[in-house]
């Protein structure tokens, strides 16, 4: 059988688990670690592939509980797959929208089959099962597919994790068994557990032996503090093989980038950027700022005078301030585009610290400019997360 993705390993840091790789994937390359900007509905919020590809984006994320709905999978598979259907010629990801359907805790059931579930659009009767999310994501054409699983809420009790857990590693198995294309899509089992670490490890172990071409974690940035998390990962990642990509869902503030990939982690994602972007918020390399306050309402200086992106090059705070504050669609363009591009700068400046073995001197320069201490941090809790971004 052909391996549709194949992870290349380049450098290992000298003093953490971070490490520089490639991913190889039938869409290109992707140079590892990764931000990988969410593009929920077949479209990164307001940008377009051709600007997505003047920023350097090599991979990108869709999903799949919103195109099953809108427009519908048998669309996209007519339309040549997502590659075809929104011209984007890069790697794709979609996950299994496990998250949304557990996220709509009035609208569904769940049972050992499947979810049975209610569309958050017309409220329409819907169910998901390993072996139907495997067909829709076959139709849809990632180059890489995530298992469908259940993402258990924190807190949770011993006994909710250990029931979840047991379902998720049966459909983890049913998935693989399910998976129509498993030469053009590479499927990623997904390590659940919460914050219990040998539950973690249980599922961990399980899913190694199921030799998945590729592994997540998930169920974190839910709710749980920080320093949970990062216990989490620090004890997760090394039980995954070496030769595999390894991926955290839905994380992708600045901070959580560095700990996650300090502690072996190769792919993010996150709607950070994009939403921050909307609500008039900018990431720069001295920290958040919110660009609606009336102090930016003269300022003719960049957003970041340390950013080379087309928006820093061209606008003044004061005239995306007046875009967002007139509610012009031009200003969450334009701040969207900042966001997404400073986030692939980090990782790219991640990556080259990685190969000159400078990377935790990296991390201190970053986050003494940004300003990150123990009482500042971007918050990216997905927890409640409204299930149409």
């Amino acid at each position: 059988m052909t391996v549709p993705v194949r992870y290349e390993l380049l450098k290992r840091c000298s003093h953490t688990l971070a490490r520089r790789g490639v991913v190889h994937t039938p869409h290109g390359s992707i140079q590892t670690p990764v931000f990988m900007p969410v593009g929920t509905q077949a479209t990164v919020k307001t940008l377009s592939p051709f600007e997505l590809r003047e920023m350097g984006a090599g991979i990108i994320l869709s999903n799949t509980y919103h195109l099953h709905l809108r427009p519908g999978e048998d669309l996209v598979a007519e339309a040549g797959g997502l590659h075809g259907f929104m011209h984007w010629d890069g790697a794709i990801l979609t996950d299994s929208g496990g998250f949304q359907v557990f996220s709509l805790a009035d609208l569904r059931k769940i049972t050992d089959e499947g979810v049975q579930f209610r569309s958050h659009i017309d409220g329409s009767p819907r169910f998901f099962s390993p072996e139907s999310v495997m067909a829709i994501e076959n139709q849809l054409g990632a180059d890489i597919i995530m298992a469908f699983d259940e993402c258990p809420p924190y807190p949770a009790s011993r006994d909710y994790l250990e029931t979840s857990l047991r379902r998720t590693l049966d459909w983890a198995k049913r998935c693989k068994q399910a998976h129509g294309r498993p030469d053009e899509q590479a499927l990623f089992g997904i390590v659940q557990g919460g914050a219990e670490l040998d539950l973690r490890k249980a599922a961990a172990e399980a899913l190694v032996e199921m030799d998945f071409p590729g592994y997540a974690v998930g169920g974190l940035s839910v709710g749980e503090p920080k320093p949970v998390m990062y216990d989490v990962l620090a004890f997760t990642t090394p039980l995954l093989p070496a030769d595999k990509p390894r991926y955290l869902m839905g994380v992708g503030s600045p901070d959580d980038l560095f700990e996650g990939v300090e502690r072996g982690i190769d792919m993010f994602d996150c709607v950070l950027p994009t939403r921050i972007a909307r609500n008039g918020t900018v990431l720069t390399s001295r920290g958040k700022l919110v660009l609606k306050n009336a102090q930016y309402a003269r300022d003719f200086s960049p957003l970041d005078e340390d950013c080379s992106c087309m928006v820093c090059r061209s606008f003044t705070r004061a005239y995306l301030r007046h875009l967002l504050k007139a509610g012009e669609v031009l200003g969450i363009r334009l701040t969207s585009y900042h966001n997404v591009w400073f986030l692939l700068r980090v990782m790219e400046g991640i990556r080259k610290a990685i190969e000159n073995d400078q990377f935790l001197a990296y991390k201190r320069e970053f986050y003494d400019r940004f300003g990150y201490n123990d009482d500042t941090a971007v918050q990216t809790s997905t927890a409640g997360e409204d299930v149409s971004d």
